[in-house]
């Protein structure tokens, strides 16, 4: 157990590293951002299902609400980055909340049908919304200056300001798993019964997963306002949390490293589809490929099937298992 902890660490350590060195490596500073912050939200869902056992359908109110409230705060209400993504945040944990009242004490599809349900309801609220521009979404909000000081206008120091901010986060998930209430978590999913006969209030551990993991996907969904400029319907609409579902298992559910993974390999796929499918139309003269640009939504499709068919625990679920059995 020790010996894979320090291995843990040691790769944990090189992708800290491969994360600080990137923007000097070729890496584009904002494509990196906006791909840590889809591996924050994956994260604090997978808090909530890999841990929980809490399947949410309505992630994407939290992160999508929050990027509108973080975006309006700093465009309109005059507030700096820091009260704007803590204005996000708050925003998520108060959406959690009220989600999680309604719905935690509901189980398996029914819990399911209800998040997706409440997420609707605000995703109706954003499109009819003023403040939120409808469907052109939420546009020009400034970077300004953190605490004051630090202009954030340049994408380098948006870029370690990001980076600093998501592995804070990261390392709060990290704890809260590890922590007592994590294992009380951790059983409740594996047995839910015997966790109410030892004397815990499940519902309200529930609850406080669900409202940290909402709270979570908000600074998710804040940060990512603040890097891009902008909110859109995007954000709040179902397919963010059927992608965000996507990430956690096709990267592995129940592991720390999985919604990395898998929050990566979905977000480089639908900015790299194109590219790739007109290499392949190149080099092979076939025009089809060359469309696959086009068809993101079914070449994700096609992924998420074979790694369910083939990689049953995801990719680092399969890792992880296939070394224990080495061992």
């Amino acid at each position: 157990m020790m010996k894979n902890n320090k291995i843990s660490l040691v790769l944990y350590g090189l992708l800290l590293l491969g994360l600080i060195a990137a923007p000097f490596l070729g890496a584009y500073p904002v494509f990196v951002m906006k791909l840590m912050c889809f591996a924050l939200f994956a994260s604090a869902f997978n808090l909530l299902l890999g841990f929980t056992g809490l399947l949410s359908f309505g992630h994407a109110a939290f992160l999508g609400g929050s990027a509108y409230i973080a975006g309006e705060a700093m465009k309109v209400w005059g507030l700096t980055p820091e009260l704007g993504l803590i204005a996000g945040t708050i925003t998520g944990a108060l959406l959690g909340w009220i989600f999680g009242v309604l719905a935690i004490r509901r189980q398996g599809i029914y819990f399911a049908m209800i998040t997706l349900a409440l997420a609707q309801m605000v995703f109706f609220v954003c499109l009819q919304a003023k403040f939120t521009g409808g469907e052109d979404g939420l546009q020009g909000v400034p970077r300004g200056r953190l605490f004051g000081v630090v202009d954030l206008q340049n994408d380098l120091t948006m870029y370690y300001v990001a980076l600093v901010i998501v592995v804070a986060a990261f390392l709060l998930i990290v704890r809260t798993i590890h922590s007592p209430f994590g294992q009380v978590l951790k059983g409740i999913k594996e047995n839910e019964p015997r966790a109410l006969s030892l004397g815990y209030d499940v519902a309200r551990f529930k609850l406080l997963a669900f409202v940290i993991s909402a709270a979570l996907s908000g600074l998710a969904g804040s940060l990512k306002t603040l890097v891009l400029g902008f909110a859109t319907l995007s954000d709040v609409h179902w397919t963010a949390s059927g992608q965000v579902i996507l990430m956690t298992l096709v990267g592995g559910l129940g592991t720390l490293s999985g919604p990395l993974v898998g929050s990566a390999v979905v977000v480089l796929l639908e900015n790299k589809i194109g590219e790739f499918g007109h290499l392949l139309a190149d080099l092979t003269s076939i025009d089809w490929f060359g469309t696959l640009g086009e068809s993101v939504t079914m070449v994700t499709g096609l992924i998420f099937v074979i790694c369910v068919l083939a990689f049953r625990r995801g990719i680092m679920g399969e890792i992880i298992a296939f070394v224990s059995r080495r061992r």
